[in-house]
């Protein structure tokens, strides 16, 4: 199998993006939904860890790894601070996870599996009814730049989702 690394990619954005999928790993194994997330600051240091709330939080359908990371990092960091931080995930932030980015104000997002790869494996399963919309297109639209790498890894981040969401169908 061939690998096929974004331009731009580093090799500590592999290692930090491979730390993202253990963390969704953990997230499975805990009963939740196998995404997560990891933050780096401007120094290469990992800050916060973060795996999906689904379950844990309630079934709430908004507790998404990149989303509940956004919203402490914005509390601990404040919008100046992280726009020098990465924010690395097992799959493309949504729609509603590169607005709470954004208004985080996390500068930089490395990311595994696309939106668009996700959707096709879960279908229209109830528990990830995936917004198929392009992060990249979320943060275009505001005025603050946000820079994007991604899917890097994809088949390697898409080995977490497969085998969980065959075994919800």
């Amino acid at each position: 199998m061939m690998m096929t690394i974004a331009q731009d990619a580093t090799e500590a954005d592999l290692t930090f993006l491979r730390e993202a999928f253990s963390v969704a790993e953990g997230s499975r194994l805990e009963g939740d939904h196998p995404f997560g997330a990891v933050l780096v600051d401007d120094q290469g240091v990992v800050v916060m860890r973060q795996g999906n709330g689904f379950s844990s939080e309630g079934h709430d359908m908004t507790a998404h790894a990149e989303r509940l990371l956004a919203s402490r990092a914005s509390k601990a960091f404040g919008a100046t601070r992280l726009r020098g931080f990465t924010l690395y995930s097992s799959a493309e932030p949504c729609a509603m996870c590169a607005g709470a980015i954004y208004w985080a104000g996390i500068g930089r997002v490395v990311y595994g599996q696309s939106e668009a790869h996700l959707k096709g494996m879960t279908g229209d399963h109830p528990e990830n009814p995936t917004l198929d919309l392009p992060c990249r297109q979320v943060f275009a639209a505001g005025q603050t730049p946000t820079a994007v790498i991604g899917p890097l890894l994809e088949e390697e981040a898409a080995e977490l989702q497969r085998s969980f969401w065959e075994a919800k169908r």
